[in-house]
């Protein structure tokens, strides 16, 4: 007999069902409503994929209190992504009003050209994330000052924000500090240092040809008179802010947290502390303006946490300025929230009534020979981006799933756990309902499927990991273990 709480076998057309809903749902939204089918009926459409998912679940033999802690698990693994999400609202609001944000802005101005901007916010992203560990957190302090800075410049926010991305998720898939890149070894049976070395093979040329067209983009879509036309942006900032070297030692200090293992949340919390009191200390003329002029500590405080929670804009005279210096503090996050929700629940449900499992499960069919078995790796590993909306799980699952086979054909792990990290770490952030793809476009203010098409680093990397391994290359053997 089935157990009474599980569901038993699904056939793959069921398993599909719901997630044939979603799709047909989310392209109906995208005709109907636009850029807004964020602001709701994205969410309905994915609540109602995970009602179509427990249907199936339960003529299959699962019970509705099995499929809702599933749900209920799935929202748990992302509590700390949604606390994560709120207290970046709350950062970018707090450093906002303390002028560094502006100061980024003003200073970045007067460093990069457009020719080599996108270069360069590749480069520094790398770097800051190879240093934290944290894809999200280069996101949430660099890049929102690059995006100011390449807006500025004006260059393509969906450009901008694909190269700080490209950036980002190049130093979160190599850093030993890293979630996924312990836990992808961790998934395959490998080492973590051993894991990080073998992906340099596949890393490194795909972090190249983005570098290079990225170059080649700046060399011939650089605005004609972006840095002449500075000028008054230059003093629309400095004649609102406070603008000092000061303004560095924030971001420094938030980042030297981060790099020395500090948790997120107790690093990004005293970067909004630390925010409020710079603003309290060098913005004190911006303060009272927001205040309409009241002064003292009560006029000081209520200003600070109007913004942290409700958010801020600056009023400069300069509506393109005026653009740059607005923050949606943390109310201005609760979409992605709302978004990050619906979507755990959807991914809940489809691994529960066991739909998920059976989808990526059907694609063993598809395995010939070491480089099929790869390309199918690598398949499902986005295919769970799309349908679980989470990057573990995309990580997880897959390597469960495929662990035995990677084996059984005498392949190493860390073959699996590169092929992990590069197809179910990077794809995640290209994923309108995917926890990353939501915090990408919430923290950077750019649609997903804006910057996708720019995010050359998160889409070449898949391919260079099935490419490698069509050609062979390098592809590390162990003895078959025989009974």
């Amino acid at each position: 007999m089935h157990p009474s709480t599980g569901p038993r076998e699904v056939p793959l057309f069921h398993a599909l069902i719901p997630l044939l809903v979603l799709i047909a749902l989310l392209v109906l939204n995208v005709v109907v409503f636009g850029d807004a089918g964020l602001e709701g009926p994205n969410q309905l459409a994915l609540l109602l994929a995970a009602a179509v998912a427990m249907v199936v679940g339960m003529f299959h033999g699962g019970t509705v209190e099995h499929l809702l802690e599933h749900a209920y698990a799935s929202i748990r693994t992302a509590l700390g992504a949604l606390l994560i999400l709120l207290l970046i609202g709350a950062l970018s609001a707090a450093w906002l009003v303390a002028g560094i944000v502006p100061a980024m802005i003003h200073h970045g101005l007067l460093l990069l050209h457009p020719s080599y901007f996108l270069v360069a916010a590749c480069i520094a992203c790398s770097f800051v994330s190879l240093a934290t560990g944290s894809s999200w957190s280069t996101a949430a302090t660099v890049g929102i000052a690059l995006m100011g800075i390449g807006t500025a410049l004006g260059i393509h926010a969906g450009l901008v924000a694909g190269a700080i991305i490209s950036g980002a998720y190049f130093g979160d898939k190599l850093s030993p500090l890293s979630d996924t890149t312990n836990l992808a070894p961790a998934v395959a049976g490998t080492e973590l240092f051993a894991h990080i070395r073998y992906m340099l093979i596949t890393t490194v040329p795909s972090l190249a040809i983005t570098l290079l067209l990225f170059l080649v983009i700046g060399l011939w879509t650089a605005p004609v008179g972006a840095v002449e036309g500075l000028g008054p942006i230059h003093a629309a900032i400095t004649g609102r802010f406070a603008v000092g070297w000061w303004s560095y030692l924030v971001p420094v200090a938030i980042i030297l947290l981060i790099w020395r293992k500090v948790p997120a949340l107790p690093a990004l919390f005293l970067g909004i502390l630390l925010g409020m009191l710079f603003a309290a200390i060098f913005q004190q003329d911006l303060l009272r303006d927001l205040a309409d002029g009241a002064t003292g500590p009560r006029a000081m405080y209520q200003v600070l946490v109007s913004a942290v929670g409700k958010g801020a804009s600056i009023s400069t005279g300069q509506p393109a300025v005026d653009e740059l210096l607005s923050s949606g503090g943390m109310a201005g996050m609760m979409g992605t929230v709302w978004l990050i929700l619906c979507a755990m629940t959807f991914g809940g449900v489809m691994e529960g009534a066991g739909l998920l499992q059976r989808i990526t499960g059907s694609l063993m069919g598809l395995v010939r020979g070491d480089g099929s078995l790869v390309a199918t790796t690598a398949a499902s590993c986005v295919l769970t981006n799309v349908t679980a909306s989470d990057q573990y799980l995309s990580i997880v699952v897959p390597g469960r799933m495929f662990a035995p086979v990677f084996a059984e054909r005498g392949l190493d792990p860390r073959v699996l756990s590169r092929t992990l990290e590069d197809s179910g770490t990077v794809t995640s952030a290209l994923v309108p309902w995917n926890t990353c793809g939501a915090y990408m476009s919430g923290v950077l203010g750019v649609a997903t499927m804006t910057y996708l098409p720019f995010c050359f680093f998160n889409l070449i990397s898949p391919l260079m990991t099935v490419l490698v391994a069509a050609i062979g290359y390098r592809i590390l053997k162990v003895p078959v273990r025989t009974s």
